[in-house]
């Protein structure tokens, strides 16, 4: 029997959170090693698993993967979620690169100064509103299939929906402009191995709260 793949990083969302999404939508088991102080962090940087000397770093198949898009990429590869032909797998690549614009915000935003928050905020709804939801809307529209692309799921469905909630956290008021990307969220919510995630208890992460983020500063920085 295959071993569970190793996540190594903070108790925390930031670039692991995507990963964690991947796999549990793939019926993936996993487990998490923690990185709660400095030393941990430095014995991962001593023994050589961390080839850039930096997190998040998944241990898979016997690899030490590192770098969050050649992580994803190879789970995605791996539990036939990257679609079946060159021009879907571009396609997936254009969306998800999408996804991964407007998560970099939202990855930063719990770091933000108080005083810079309300814009930060503001920069984030522009943005899902103005550029990334119409334009997934518009994929959605344009084909009329379930999933975005292909009419089946893939890694791009599930970084889309993961973006979803994580933006209906901050502000809910801005999907309801989108009613496709809506139903898409509903679509992959409902699949068992989502269900599952979403469920209180699961290993999603919940939103970082201010106390989180001066721990892991006074821990780290």
């Amino acid at each position: 029997m295959a071993s569970k793949p190793i996540l190594h990083y903070f108790n925390s969302r930031g670039r692991m959170e995507s990963v964690r999404w991947l796999l549990a939508a793939a019926g993936v088991e996993f487990e998490e090693k923690f990185i709660k102080t400095q030393k941990d962090l430095k014995r991962l940087k001593d023994d050589g698993s961390l080839m850039f000397q930096q997190v998040p770093m998944v241990e898979i198949d016997g690899m030490k993967l590192v770098q969050t898009r050649a992580i994803l990429n190879y789970i995605a590869s791996k539990y036939n979620l990257y679609g079946k032909d060159m021009k879907e797998r571009a396609l997936i690549d254009m969306y998800t690169e999408g996804t991964v614009d407007l998560n970099e915000m939202l990855i930063r935003y719990p770091f933000l100064l108080p005083g810079e928050k309300d814009a930060g905020l503001a920069q984030i709804t522009r943005k899902a509103r103005k550029c990334y939801f119409p334009a997934f809307e518009e994929v959605l529209k344009s084909h009329g299939q379930d999933y975005l692309v292909g009419n089946r799921l893939s890694r791009a469905d599930i970084h889309v929906v993961e973006l979803l909630y994580h933006v209906e956290e901050l502000n809910d008021s801005i999907v309801a402009n989108f009613p496709l990307l809506q139903a898409l969220k509903t679509r992959v919510s409902s699949l068992p191995t989502v269900k599952k995630f979403l469920q209180p208890g699961s290993q999603r992460k919940p939103l970082e709260d201010e106390k989180f983020i001066e721990e892991l500063k006074k821990s780290f920085f």
